[in-house]
């Protein structure tokens, strides 16, 4: 019949293609989303990654790196170790007589000066003690002179020989007791006196108390252990430390010489620099089972930078080589580029290219490092960025530093212009024999580095490439 429906069409109406076509558009928009934020989050991960590595320039396959220039200058020789804060006096405050505490004057932590009173303990024992003592004086200096006063009677009888030799011997004897007992009376009062100053207790030396050991009322005697207070002198103040034996003899002959050493305290833990002392001392024998020397090193320590018992990072500085040839410590890099491992940096070449250049390091101060040989005055290192570097690579120099380093070069070129050469044509280094292995020093593409021509192609020994 004909408005009988027809199966397949009825399954076409209702099944999944159906759903497909009624939806079509919103299926459409949510594929083209996924589609988009899917390649924007790999492209923002790209990006990422671009900031977090050295930037290429594509163009050229040029790595951007950061470079500096070889100096001279001056450069300090340096012993580091490890020290403790050590006050020059310390001093435990205790009581010398035994009694009730009656005042404590000071205050936890307070600065004080020598002579200030920190303490007192009741005097009134004491006082009386020293009134029995005086009235003790007082009696017996009578006594003393009435016996004086009849030893000189005795003496003016038995010349009229009216008395006997015993009893005027007797006198003279009762004399002498007398004249004993006060002597022994003014000793008590001295010891009466002192006893009675001891109730007042003062500061020794200037410094800074300690925590208090003792309160008001509490009984204190001589043979307590802790004392009432501790004071410790904050300045000066001394740093002790230790350095290896093998330093011990450069030590001395500076010492020897009448040199005044500096001493550098940093801290441990963030290497904030503390306070700049000198050397005051050693120690007369070296330490066999460690095989170190002790120095005690002093400070003014005004500003309080330095605290009692405190660990600090010290340097020594010896003495100060002059007229070095100096880069920055981060140029150096240490590996085998070319089979042999030792250290080396990569010098910057006229072309924008690097090569690899072993280099002898001498003394190292901090971020600077002292060059034996290997490079020149004004050759250009690579100092950062160099990780992915290689002999022969290109690299891209900061906007910033492109004249300056233009300037390095001429000047370099200027120095091999009129440095004087051998008979063979050959550069002189330093007014020293000729570089094995190199060609011209300081050349920005002319030398050559070990085990290889120079970059480029050029022919072996040196020459331009």
């Amino acid at each position: 019949m004909l408005n009988e429906s027809d199966p397949e069409t009825q399954a076409s109406s209702s099944g999944p293609w159906a759903f497909l076509r009624r939806y079509r558009l919103l299926i459409i928009i949510l594929i083209v989303l996924l589609v988009g934020g899917g390649w924007f989050l790999h492209h923002a991960k790209q990006q990422n990654a671009a900031n977090t590595r050295p930037q290429f320039n594509f163009r050229t396959n040029a790595v951007s790196v950061s470079v500096a220039t070889v100096q001279t200058g001056d450069i300090v020789v340096r012993i580091p170790g490890l020290g403790t804060v050590t006050p020059l006096t310390t001093v435990t405050v205790k009581a010398q007589i035994s009694g009730i505490m009656q005042q404590v004057n000071f205050k936890e932590g307070q600065m004080v000066k020598k002579g200030d009173l920190l303490a007192v303990i009741d005097p009134r024992p004491y006082e009386a003690t020293l009134a029995q003592a005086q009235a003790a004086l007082t009696r017996d200096q009578a006594t003393l002179d009435d016996a004086q006063l009849n030893l000189k009677r005795d003496e003016d009888l038995i010349k009229q020989d009216s008395i006997s030799q015993q009893t005027v011997d007797t006198q003279r004897a009762t004399v002498g007791q007398s004249a004993g007992t006060v002597a022994s009376d003014k000793a008590q009062i001295k010891t009466a006196e002192l006893n009675l100053a001891y109730t007042q207790i003062h500061a020794p030396i200037d410094g800074r108390v300690g925590l208090r050991q003792v309160d008001a009322g509490n009984y204190v005697t001589p043979g307590d252990s802790s004392g009432v207070v501790v004071i410790t002198q904050l300045h000066p103040i001394s740093v002790l430390f230790t350095v290896p034996e093998d330093n011990v003899p450069n030590i001395m002959r500076q010492i020897k010489a009448g040199s005044v050493l500096t001493v550098e305290a940093t801290g441990r833990s963030d290497a904030v620099h503390l306070a700049d002392g000198k050397l005051a001392t050693t120690d007369n024998v070296i330490d066999t089972t460690t095989g170190t020397l002790k120095l005690r090193a002093e400070f003014d320590n005004s500003d309080g930078a330095l605290f009692p018992g405190q660990f600090v990072n010290v340097s020594l500085l010896v003495t100060t080589l002059k007229n070095q040839i100096i880069m920055p410590a981060a140029a150096v890099r240490r590996g085998a580029p070319n089979g042999v491992q030792s250290a080396f940096v990569y010098l910057v070449n006229s072309n924008n290219t690097v090569s690899v250049r072993p280099v002898v390091l001498g003394v190292v101060d901090g971020e600077t490092q002292a060059v034996t040989s290997g490079v020149n005055v004004n050759d250009v290192v690579v100092t950062d960025g160099g990780d992915r570097l290689r002999e022969g690579a290109q690299v891209e120099l900061p906007d910033a530093t492109a004249a300056e380093v233009a300037k390095a070069r001429a000047m370099a070129q200027a120095e091999r212009k009129n440095a004087p050469k051998f008979p063979n044509g050959r550069f002189r280094r330093n007014g020293q024999g000729p570089p094995g292995g190199f060609g011209p020093p300081g050349g920005f593409g002319g030398g050559r580095p070990p085990g290889g021509g120079p970059p480029g192609g050029g022919p072996p020994g040196g020459g331009p490439p």
